[in-house]
């Protein structure tokens, strides 16, 4: 049973205790991300994440880890478009210890200017990876164009220049500014005491801002664009992007069985098609993903240069036939099924259910337990799923973009 509770500091709480395990997963959840930055401070999310890791008033960043591994503990954090997370895992015997740490991280964090230097050139670095990793690269870029004008085309790493900007003063403006108490979330699952955690947090967060105003983002219309970035690769990599729906849209489950159907598993349309069929593909999928407030919805193929016009044929055909003439009532229950099982099996460790409660509550205000979501599952109808085919199959809403070596017309092959 998921319990959640304000505290008297202002932050909630969020709890699913699990009697008959012996580990326990904690997540601190801020509610600001990518979304929340101006052009002068992109990426300073994601670097607040990493520096979280460098140094407190009373550890040393070597310390955090040492201690991290006395106690069995797997720690890490990541940030996304709309919220940051920093969660630890370890046993249930270790719960107090482990969740002082992540307090220490969290509240007591130094933000050293020399340790700053070091850490915006780790994450140049890594910007790097990303640039050398076209398949990454493509998925970034369509995002960025789907979203083009709202803030959730926002890179989450940002720019060399936008980090070079970010100081330590902008550091604390910037937290005392968006992790505030009210946007702030405890969210635990696992085998502990839940008396002895509200004891331990009941005071930890009452030096933070108690409160921001919410956010209000304007609707920009999607429109087309395409982009192609040559570059000596050994595959060409595209994305083909258009918008989705939001995480409370109440046709959420049927579009995420109908992307089941189109591309999310080894007996889906274009895996079929792609690569058993016509050989043109290893890798070729499809993925729908939601935010509070919308959603879109890609196709990524890694394909060789000289296949590209012809995967991309075989991309829009599949389009068009799911288009004209809907799914099969076999593939709609195979789908149905699928999506419940990996819901399940996602439940089936501390860590899932912890993320399941954190990312919910954060997100969307409210959380689900298992049965609800399985109920939400099976109320699908094949005509829910008639509803949702327009948003994914109309070629002419995509936007595309490719890694390839030589210049392609990639708007005119996207086109009818």
């Amino acid at each position: 049973m998921i319990k959640i509770k304000e505290l008297d500091c202002g932050i909630r709480l969020a709890t699913e205790k699990i009697p008959h395990v012996q580990s326990v997963s904690l997540g601190i959840w801020t509610k600001v991300g990518s979304r929340d930055e101006s052009t002068n401070n992109s990426g300073i999310s994601h670097l607040i994440e990493h520096m979280m890791f460098k140094g407190t008033e009373k550890r040393t960043a070597k310390q955090i880890a040492e201690d991290t591994d006395r106690i069995a503990g797997q720690m890490n954090a990541f940030t996304g478009k709309e919220a940051t997370c920093y969660y630890i895992k370890t046993l249930s015997t270790n719960v107090e210890k482990a969740l002082e740490i992540l307090l220490d991280m969290f509240l007591s964090s130094k933000f050293d200017k020399e340790e700053l230097k070091k850490e915006k050139k780790v994450i140049c670095e890594e910007m790097k990876m990303i640039e050398d990793s076209p398949d990454d690269y493509v998925h970034d870029v369509i995002c960025e164009m789907v979203f083009k004008g709202n803030p959730l085309s926002k890179s989450i790493i940002g720019t060399p220049a936008s980090l070079n900007r970010i100081s330590r003063n902008t550091i604390m403006k910037y937290i005392d500014e968006e992790y505030t108490r009210d946007s702030i979330i405890v969210a635990i699952a696992g085998n502990f005491d839940e008396e002895k955690i509200c004891d331990m947090l009941e005071d930890k967060f009452s030096g933070l801002s108690p409160g921001k105003e919410k956010k209000i983002y304007e609707e920009v219309p999607h429109s087309q664009i395409f982009k192609v970035k040559i570059k000596d690769t050994e595959q060409a990599h595209l994305c083909m992007g258009t918008r989705g729906i939001n995480a409370s849209d109440e046709r959420y489950y049927a579009l995420s069985i109908l992307n089941n159907i189109l591309g999310s598993s080894m007996s889906s349309r274009l895996f079929q098609s792609i690569r058993e069929e016509k050989g043109l593909a290893y890798s070729v999928y499809s993925m729908s993903s939601s935010f509070s407030d919308m959603g879109y919805f890609n196709i990524y193929a890694g394909v060789s240069h000289d296949k590209l016009a012809e995967a991309i044929h075989a991309i829009k055909q599949e389009l068009i036939k799911m288009g004209e003439k809907g799914v099969t009532e076999d593939e709609f229950k195979a789908a149905k099924e699928q999506i419940k099982g990996s819901y399940i099996f996602s439940q089936e460790n501390v860590s899932g259910r912890m993320f399941s409660i954190g990312r919910n509550l954060t997100i969307l205000g409210r959380t689900y337990t298992l049965d609800e979501v399985i109920q939400r599952i099976d109320n699908v109808t094949m005509y829910d799923i008639s509803n949702v085919i327009p948003i994914i199959s109309d070629i002419t809403k995509y936007s595309a973009a490719t890694v390839t070596n030589k210049k392609f017309a990639l708007k005119k092959y996207m086109e009818l």
